[in-house]
């Protein structure tokens, strides 16, 4: 049976692409994510093998963290940018040694091979190849969800960075990639396309003792709002520089030059950012992008926004630095519609900390 068969018999809801985007009960979903672990499938986003002698040293002088100087087994996250500071993508690069796994955002794989080809010069060792077709990608959410790992990795997570690590699931050869959680803890699964169907349900049974349920992308969306994470194309493009999209831990400022980095630098060194990434309570559900106003004056925009399986309103959004404060509220563009900030959204500086608190009650 392949997976797009097991997911319909499991009462998923299938999107174009291939992905469920539920499997019937939203709320449910939610509440396990939130209450125990959910099982995503992932396989939209671009999974790349990099080898060769600069195998990480191509991406290192190409994106704002610092990747070369990684652990065996550790994992960074790291932005490419436009020669003006601007977002192209987020990646995340893990460390095997005589390789690297890069990781994208959804549907974004072959542009991001495609660009990383582009930055291997005459005298440079390094191969891509896109594991996209011959893989796919599970993620496990949720505050159980390392010790759903944990069943076939007894030490994942005991280490303070995140980890790669290569297993055993069923006799089939995986590679599990821990990241930066939303809700509890995440963990990527990388499993061969032909093993996938079996992998998929070991998981689902092995995790049943943790509250492990399968879930959707729309899930994935409220959680990913939820937790301020920039998306793609929304807040993850090239209307953003990284530091205003609350992403200042993947960025170093200690390595050497790198695309857009001169941008990068002189905002931080100047302690000045036009504007800064926001979570969002609103009245009701608005189309996004629209703008944020404040006594009739525009002063950001809303960029995300979901009705969680709870029936609230929230979103993300960018407004000036001097009105990311908590409580502060903006009428959204010629509705009858607020959205008060919540809180500042993902990493910030000690210059933005100091600025605002980071929650409201």
């Amino acid at each position: 049976m392949n997976l797009q068969d097991l997911y319909q018999l499991s009462g998923a809801i299938i999107a174009p692409d291939g992905i469920p985007l539920h499997f019937g009960d939203q709320k449910a979903e939610y509440e396990a994510a939130q209450h125990a672990a959910v099982l995503m499938d992932r396989s939209h986003e671009g999974r790349l093998e990099t080898t060769g002698r600069d195998r990480l040293e191509v991406i290192q002088r190409i994106s704002t963290n610092d990747i070369g100087h990684m652990a065996l087994g550790e994992g960074r996250p790291t932005i490419l940018t436009t020669p003006t500071g601007r977002i192209i993508d987020r990646l995340m690069v893990y460390n095997f040694g005589e390789k690297a796994i890069v990781t994208s955002e959804p549907g974004r794989g072959q542009i991001v091979r495609d660009f990383l080809q582009r930055q291997i010069f005459f005298n440079d060792d390094m191969s891509i190849q896109d594991l996209s077709t011959t893989t796919r990608q599970f993620a496990l959410h949720g505050v159980n969800a390392e010790a759903v790992v944990q069943q076939f990795v007894a030490d994942a997570g005991k280490q303070p960075y995140l980890e790669s690590i290569n297993s055993v699931i069923g006799g089939v050869e995986v590679i599990f990639l821990k990241r930066k959680p939303l809700v509890g803890t995440q963990w990527i699964v990388i499993v061969p396309t032909a093993n996938a169907a079996e992998v998929w349900q070991t998981l689902l049974l092995e995790g049943q003792n943790h509250g492990l349920v399968p879930a959707g992308s729309l899930t994935f969306n409220v959680l990913r709002i939820q937790a301020g994470r920039p998306g793609v194309g929304r807040e993850l493009s090239t209307d953003f520089i990284p530091l205003e999209a609350g992403l200042w831990d993947e960025v170093s400022f200690k390595k050497g030059c790198y695309t857009g980095q001169e941008i990068i630098a002189r905002m931080e060194s100047r302690h000045k950012l036009a504007k800064t990434m926001v979570t969002l309570k609103l009245t009701q559900m608005v189309e996004t992008p629209n703008s944020l106003r404040l006594d009739g004056t525009e002063t950001g925009t809303i960029t995300s926004s979901v009705l969680t399986p709870d029936g609230e309103a929230i979103g993300i959004g960018f407004v000036k630095v001097a009105a990311a404060e908590p409580g502060k509220t903006f009428a959204v563009g010629d509705q009858k519609v607020t959205a008060q900030v919540l809180s500042l959204a993902g990493a910030q500086p000690p210059m933005l900390e100091n600025h605002v608190q980071t929650s409201v009650d």
